[in-house]
């Protein structure tokens, strides 16, 4: 699907996620400097299309046939995008350095089928070379460590 949107457009309020690793909730690793509860509201489970890869303390979804499970989240307050962008590694401008980019996707339900929405996600934007495929596409939530390692092309 291609949609109409560039990397790492501006986010609003009441703009949807899919958190997928460390930003899930109730995740280890998700960080204590953003209140998620607070800013907006998970919603529920979903998929998005795609192959979940484990870097070694938290996942990274790139471009695949599989389905990798997820949960939706709508932002409440637009301002925490900075913070969500910093965490996952965002350099703003700088695609190439950049460990993730935000992306819209398409949302899934369990079975793969589109659910007619859309929703920002981080996508990873790093070889993969070495690391460990997900076969199931499920992080799970104790699973994060937050040792986050850049991997520069």
């Amino acid at each position: 699907m291609t949609l109409a949107f560039e990397i790492n457009d501006p986010v609003g309020a009441g703009d949807l996620f899919v958190f997928y690793g460390l930003l899930k909730q109730g995740a280890a690793g998700m960080p204590d400097h953003i209140d998620l509860d607070a800013g907006g509201e998970f919603l529920r489970d979903v998929s998005l299309r795609g192959d979940l890869y484990d870097l070694g303390g938290y996942p990274g979804i790139i471009d695949g046939d599989g389905l990798v499970k997820g949960i939706l989240y709508r932002l409440d307050n637009a301002a925490l995008a900075v913070p969500l962008d910093e965490f996952e590694d965002v350099v703003p401008g700088e695609n190439d350095a950049s460990l993730y980019l935000r992306v819209k996707r398409e949302v899934c339900d369990h079975n793969g089928q589109p659910t007619g929405e859309t929703a920002w996600v981080y996508w990873y934007n790093q070889p993969i070379d070495g690391h460990q495929k997900i076969a199931n596409g499920n992080w799970p939530l104790d699973a994060g460590n937050r040792q986050k390692e850049r991997r520069h092309p």
